[in-house]
């Protein structure tokens, strides 16, 4: 609050910097300049899709086959190459759109110069400029306070301390806090790296790949593999140099040719390509994604909180009329509310709203000798006036609720206002200081002043979506629970009839989130009722995401598992939340999940399909080492079947729509299915090749055998591929139908049979070798049928 003395001059607004002294401060380089980051840089982009654990073995793996020849063994060097170049090309793609998506969301603070308040972007600030703040205005550099008009401060995300700092003139500032009420202005003491601003900005809007489940899954399959690879390459060295003692080049290119499909190469690679388009796709809807994980995060989400602020209402309101109380003059009450909104210089939206109705103009004569700026926490502001007779008095506007004893008849007329979805300010004089804690406990209420909200268009289908998914909604509000509970059931919205007063919330975690279970609505909630909210169901197991563009919102928003914020929203609320809906628009949402189960559900798919090869591979090694027999495929024909069974199909299933809901321990059902399915290919295509050696003798003998284990792995992995297309639709059959194709061209023409070296010599065995896959098929439906009735029944 500040007062001042009927005969005290009001202080004129300070000028800040000249344009003189701006571009001197320029010249010095004392100039805010560090880039706010989005996205990785091109080289650490490079550096991350070449330098990987998988692109060094399979390197080295080409080198080897580049000395003993011939190149078409050395194939799988050239798609890695071309994967990698993808994942780069994708990367650098979604890192474009993140940036220029970056700058729309970028705050803009109002600096002062030449004693004109322009807006200007924060690394065009300079040392010493003037920066007004207004609520909800993130302070972006460091600095000492100039102005301050009942300022108040969150410090929260620097301090950990959730209660806001009264700020006066001459007290220190820091980038990262926050404006939660009044305002002010301040100098500008450390700019560019110097300030705290630098790491908060990049923290907040980095576009990283941490705590993903299906990534951290990946990472950690990827280091079984390692730790398996090892011990079956050295044994299958030692084996094919035994077997093939008379030719080491045949031994060389057959021990690549075991070693190489055990690498999943591909599969980070899709990952985040899956990952990058799916920002791509996003941002075409103006939906800024902070961070990458945040994509599945709100796939995963069983609960969205949302603000009806902002979320399911619009940000405008209108005045619809006053209910005058003891006899008071409406007239009079009229002049009272254009007074209380000049004296604002920086209204609220209910306070915008009565400006509106109640323009400055009526309050003539009025003079200002004090204001107390809105405290969500305090839930009303003032303002002390001389009026045009002499007269001093002190006026409270705000909840009816908090400023009424209770039992106050008003309170009735309240209730039946909010039944209809009415928001209901209460006007009224206090004889106390404004900044007495009991002002609002003996005021002399004036009239009631209703407002009503517009609801947003897409709120509704919004809702709906979220409850056919499964996905609870909960409104948590500051508002009056009786009016949130009106407007969500104007919006369809279950369990709305039932709204439940957050005053009445026991302080327990357990007994509240056994409320939270039950209840929809919840109104009167204070920010840090919304933090202990989303603390209590995560609690019992739920994943929270949590939307809001009020400062009131940022630390619930903060703590939530996902954030969503407003593009209209305060810089606060847009600094923590990890995706900002640019167009402000809800009913992106719907779109964002859909996103997230297509990457969850499309990647597990494609990991089956990379992981069964590995299994495959390291089960086949070990039988061929048990066996002492050369290994029945060169490296050309496991980069054949890898592009037509994996690489190809996984890139269109990995883009694939997927509606699929995404469930928990991604690698545990991974390896429930890839580890059957693997070691049924790879008993396949051992005893098919066991078979062929028995049968073919003499010259060819070897390339007719490979061929013959060629057509079995082939087919087992087909039959994988059509499993994991499941449910069929047009585009997946011809999908399948395809890689079918393709090798029956490789085996039809003749320059791309000796190409491959593939030749199918006689009838038996390559019949024998078509039912040894129908009966590997038939285990394989069996395996699968087993483990899908083992899941179902998990998730009931």
């Amino acid at each position: 609050m500040t007062e001042r003395a009927d005969t005290e001059v009001v202080p004129a607004r300070l000028p800040g910097l000249s344009s003189d002294q701006v571009a001197q401060r320029v010249e010095r380089g004392e100039v805010n300049d560090v880039p706010v980051r989005s996205s990785r840089s091109t080289t650490e982009i490079v550096r991350a899709n070449v330098l990987t654990r998988f692109n060094a073995i399979i390197g080295v793996l080409f080198l080897v086959i580049l000395v003993v020849g011939p190149l078409q063994d050395g194939l799988f060097g050239f798609v890695i190459v071309a994967n990698t170049a993808i994942g780069i090309f994708q990367e650098l793609r979604s890192k474009h759109t993140l940036d220029s998506l970056a700058v729309i969301g970028e705050a803009r603070p109002m600096v002062r110069r030449d004693g004109t308040a322009t807006e200007i972007g924060t690394s065009e600030i300079v040392l010493d400029d003037l920066i007004e703040l207004s609520p909800g205005d993130k302070v972006v550099v460091d600095g000492r306070l100039a102005e301050a008009d009942g300022l108040e401060i969150d410090e929260s995300l620097l301090t950990g301390e959730a209660d806001p700092v009264l700020k006066r003139p001459g007290d220190e500032v820091m980038s990262g806090s926050f404006v939660v009420a009044g305002g002010g202005a301040f100098t500008a003491t450390k700019v560019g790296r110097e300030a705290y601003a630098a790491q908060l900005a990049e923290e907040a809007s980095r576009f990283t790949l941490v705590d993903s489940e299906l990534r951290n899954g990946i990472s950690r399959i990827l280091k079984w593999v390692t730790w398996m690879m090892v011990p079956t390459a050295v044994g299958l060295i030692i084996s094919q140099f035994t077997v093939e003692n008379h030719d080491w080049r045949e031994a060389v290119r057959r021990t690549v040719g075991g070693i190489a499909p055990m690498v999943p190469e591909g599969l980070v690679l899709l990952t985040s390509v899956a990952f990058a388009i799916g920002v791509v796709r996003l941002g075409r809807r103006q939906c800024l994604v902070q961070e990458l994980p945040a994509i599945e995060g709100l796939a995963r989400v069983d609960v969205v909180c949302l603000d009806k602020t902002g979320t399911l209402t619009e940000g405008g309101m209108d005045v619809t009329g006053l209910r005058m109380l003891d006899g008071a003059d409406e007239a009079f009450v009229g002049r009272v509310l254009a007074a209380l909104g000049r004296s604002d210089p920086h209204p609220n939206a209910s306070l915008q709203a009565i400006v509106a109705s109640y323009p400055p103009a009526l309050a003539e004569g009025w003079r200002g000798t004090g204001t107390l700026a809105f405290s969500s926490a305090r839930k009303y502001s003032g303002a002390a006036f001389t009026e045009p007779g002499g007269g001093a008095a002190r006026w409270l506007l705000g909840a009816p609720d908090v400023l009424l004893p209770e039992g106050h008849d008003a309170l009735a007329e309240v209730d039946r206002l909010n039944d209809e979805g009415l928001r209901v300010l209460l006007v009224g004089r206090t004889e106390r200081e404004l900044d007495d804690p009991r002002a609002a406990a003996e005021i002399v209420p004036q009239a009631l002043v209703v407002l009503e909200q517009r609801l947003r268009p897409d709120a509704g289908d919004t809702l709906r979506y979220f409850a056919e998914q499964g996905v609870h909604a909960k409104v948590i509000s500051g508002d009056n629970a009786v009016s949130v509970g009106a407007v969500a059931a104007k919006l369809g919205m279950p369990g709305a009839q039932r709204p439940v007063d957050a005053r009445r919330l026991p302080a327990g975690r357990d007994e509240m989130a056994e409320v939270l279970d039950e209840g929809a609505v919840f109104g009167r909630v204070t920010p840090q009722q919304k933090r202990d909210m989303v603390g209590a169901l995560q609690s019992r197991g739920h994943n929270v995401a949590m939307t809001g563009d009020g400062v009131n919102d940022v630390l619930a928003l903060k703590d939530a598992d996902i954030g969503v914020s407003m593009g209209s929203g305060s810089e606060a609320t847009r600094a923590v939340a990890q995706i900002v809906l640019l167009d402000n628009s809800f009913s992106t949402l719907p779109y964002v999940v859909a996103e997230g189960r297509r990457v969850i559900g499309n990647i597990t798919r494609v990991a089956t399909l990379f992981l069964t090869k590995t299994v495959f591979s390291v089960l086949l090694a070990l039988l061929v080492v048990f066996w002492q027999i050369p290994y029945p495929f060169l490296p050309r024909h496991l980069t054949l079947l890898s592009t037509l069974t994996i690489g190809v199909p996984s890139f269109f299933l990995a883009l694939a729509p997927n509606k699929e809901r995404a469930r928990p321990d991604f690698v545990g059902r991974v390896m429930r299915y890839s580890t059957p399915a693997g070691v049924v290919c790879a008993v396949a295509s051992f005893v098919a090749y066991l078979v062929a050696r028995h049968h073919y003798t003499g010259a060819g003998a070897l390339d007719a055998e490979t061929s013959a284990a060629t057509l079995t792995l082939f087919l087992m992995e087909v039959w994988v591929l059509a499993i994991v297309a499941r449910p069929y639709t047009w585009w997946r059959i011809g999908l399948v139908l395809a890689m079918v194709l393709g090798f029956v061209v490789v085996l039809g023409v003749p320059w791309l049979q000796r190409f491959f070296a593939l030749r199918l010599v006689g009838d038996e065995v390559p019949w024998t070798a078509v039912g040894i896959a129908a009966a590997g098929g038939v285990v394989l439906e069996f395996c699968w049928a087993w483990v899908s009735r083992r899941e179902a029944r998990a998730q009931s």
